[in-house]
């Protein structure tokens, strides 16, 4: 086999040598590139911190790969795969290619990922005409996904379960291609736009949090960088000539001295025991932080792990993996760190055993447990639904919260599983039924065109069969043409926009009463990050509603927002409605896709401006007449005299309604009956 050249191709590109200020990100994606067995890298960070320049100038430093000519799958002439598909292969005809960078659009489907088979001539001829996809393509390069964290949960555990095996699998209808697929797994995303979920977090090797520099300093250098680049790109380039052709040859004799680095027991003592310091959850936290630790000793060309390699893989391969709760931002304590690895060291005899360390980190639990007894609510219940402006006045002042006060949620439990009724043809997701591209089979349509995706074998056999004889079909096969292809139609779920219209005002009672308000919402966040939603926030108090979040991927963010909340005043309903409703309208223009789905959280009093309710049961009106789903949680006090101001309006929105203490799971799950407008 030819060895590859070593030097980095020319190119007009920004240099990956000429990254200010990112060495974490730099080194994660060297020691991802000189050991794909790693599994990729995470790049989390705020939006303009040149995330994609330096992993499209890393593609410039990897040294070129020998191919077989003609290969659609990049073999390597010295080790073909026995098994590709368009083997097989004469290692005499072979090529130098340079290493390649393929971008995964968040809006690929399954069959542009993987690969998709032709069904006609497979039912005709007998043929498994594969048509590779990205997977094929990015074998022995570096596959990019930009803003990772909104591609589907599926098309994720796909890239990633081809990440780990090195191989991709295509199967329709009992016909099954397999070839490898071994790339270099790199995802962008911005956290403002909502998290990963944890098992995916997981599953990729190294993370980087990617924040610009507040050292103006710095930042100075980043300005000067790229403003020469755009005035004379080929003389910034040519600076910068030498330390990308110091660094390709780096990266190869890091490849070549990786077998030989010996990762001692002691080494992998001490990873097991950092490992266990941090309380992370399984064994790949081990393998990637010793898989990582060999790499960054090959970098350092070392054929011995040492400390520092171990100290420099944790901190990439930990933080991401810490998260006990999913509203956890990922992170590290390099005090931690350093104590772990201090802990982990020989201990000299001689030295005092009782000169410990103080211990992991404490279990202690949230203070107090849930209230059992229920919410105390002091104050009259007297108000009525046409004039109750005055007398809930009375009640705030007599046993409400007080005016900017904030409440602490509680520990979150389960939610129920709120949902709308009707099947959808939405967003992918885990709440309602929706017509999707992954589920159970349902029906088969007409194709769409030269429409790729998933054909229903058994329809189209149907759609084919009575014409055969016309065709001059008389021996064994069927003659299939485009037309007869029918389409699989499977339902699965979609995710929902869950907008929270929630009451902030003093009428909601007690701080305690809020907390437990507060706990409820937080626990049907939960729930939407599980399910993937995308979820908003408007809050009513006063004399106005504000949009405390518009709609967003980042339920954390929704969590914080609704932490900080204070509470107090009267109580605009109609405002809070009306409000939501225009969040809702605008949402449906930028997202038509993703169905709506408002949850009303009072306990319907409405005390701002004349004729309060009779107003908020005219926007209430309107609501229903739009068809949007609608939850109404009732947060009335338990204890006293009910008014039942909260069912009265759930009547009007023609709304799902619920007592708070029905938001756990454990009751019977209900769901949204959506409505269309007359």
């Amino acid at each position: 086999m030819r060895s590859a050249p070593t030097t980095a191709r020319p190119s007009l590109g920004f240099p990956f040598t000429a990254v200010v200020g990112m060495d974490d990100l730099q080194l994660a994606l060297v020691l991802a590139a000189i050991s794909p067995a790693i599994g990729g890298v995470l790049i989390r960070g705020e939006k303009g911190t040149a995330k994609s320049t330096a992993v499209r100038a890393l593609t410039e430093i990897l040294p070129p790969v020998d191919v077989v000519t003609g290969c659609r799958f990049s073999c390597d002439p010295g080790d073909p795969d026995p098994d590709c598909p368009d083997g097989p292969h004469d290692a005499a005809a072979a090529a130098v290619r340079p290493a390649r960078l393929v971008e995964l659009p968040v809006g690929a489907t399954e069959d542009r990922v993987l690969g998709s088979l032709h069904l006609e001539r497979a039912l005709a001829e007998g043929i498994t005409a594969y048509e590779p996809g990205l997977l094929a393509a990015a074998h022995r390069g570096l596959l990019y996904v930009d803003e990772v964290n909104l591609l589907h949960d599926h098309l994720v555990d796909v890239l990633l379960d081809a990440a780990a095996m090195g191989r991709a699998t295509v199967e329709r209808d009992g016909v099954s291609v397999t070839h490898p697929a071994r790339f270099v797994l790199v995802g962008t995303m911005n956290p403002e736009e909502g998290e990963l979920r944890p098992q995916l977090l997981d599953r990729f090797g190294l993370t980087v949090d990617v924040v610009a520099s507040r050292d103006p300093a710095v930042r100075v250098e980043v300005m000067r960088a790229r403003l020469a680049y755009e005035a004379d790109a080929a003389s910034f380039v040519g600076r910068y000539d030498a330390a990308q052709r110091e660094l390709a040859e780096r990266i190869v004799k890091a490849r070549s001295l990786l077998a030989d680095v010996i990762l001692t027991d002691p080494a992998l003592r001490q990873i097991a025991e950092i490992c266990a310091a941090f309380d992370v959850d399984g064994m790949r936290a081990d393998l990637v932080t010793a898989r990582t630790a060999v790499a960054h000793a090959a970098w350092s060309g070392r054929t011995v792990v040492e400390v520092e390699d171990v100290r420099a893989a944790a901190k990439l391969a930990l933080p991401h993996r810490r998260r006990r709760n999913p509203f956890d931002a990922p992170g590290l304590d390099e005090e931690q760190l350093e104590q772990a690895i201090n802990d982990s060291m020989p201990q000299d005899p001689d030295d005092d055993p009782d000169g410990g360390p103080d211990g992991g980190p404490g279990g202690g639990g949230p203070e107090g447990g849930p209230d059992d007894g229920g919410p105390d609510r002091d104050g009259s219940d007297r108000d009525s639904a046409s004039s109750g402006a005055d007398d809930a006045n009375n009640a705030e002042q007599a046993g409400a919260a007080p005016a900017g006060q904030v409440a602490a949620s509680s520990e979150p439990y389960k939610a129920r599983l709120l949902s709308i009724q009707s099947a959808g043809t939405g967003v992918a997701g885990r709440r309602s039924r929706a017509i999707t591209e992954v589920g159970r089979v349902v029906g088969d349509r007409v194709r769409v065109g030269r429409e790729s995706g998933r054909p229903h074998l058994l329809a189209t056999l149907r759609n084919a069969a009575p014409h055969q004889r016309t065709r001059g079909r008389t021996g064994p096969g069927l003659a299939v043409r485009p037309a007869d292809v029918r389409m699989t139609v499977r339902e699965g779920r979609e995710g929902n926009l869950v907008l929270f219209c929630v009451d902030a005002s003093g009428s909601m009672g007690t701080k305690k009463r809020m907390g437990e308000v507060k706990t409820a919402i937080v626990s049907l966040l939960l729930d939407a990050y599980q399910r993937r939603d995308t979820v908003g926030l408007v809050t009513f108090a006063r004399t106005t509603a504000t949009v405390a979040l518009p709609p967003t991927g980042s339920v954390e963010t929704a969590v914080r927002r609704l932490e900080s909340l204070p509470t107090g005043g009267r109580t605009p309903l109609a405002e809070g409605l009306l409000q939501a409703a225009d969040v809702l309208r605008i949402a449906a223009i930028r997202d038509p896709r993703r169905r709506p789905m408002l949850v009303l959280v009072t306990d319907g009093r409405a005390t701002q401006g004349e004729n309060a309710f009779a107003r908020a049961r005219q926007a209430a009106g309107w609501i229903a007449a739009q068809g949007i789903a609608t939850i109404v949680v009732d947060c009335e006090s338990r204890r006293g005299v009910r008014l039942g101001l909260a069912a009265e309006l759930a009547g009007d929105l023609g709304a799902e309604y619920l007592d708070l203490g029905e938001v756990a799971a454990g009751h019977l799950v209900r769901a949204v009956t959506e409505r269309r407008a007359a």
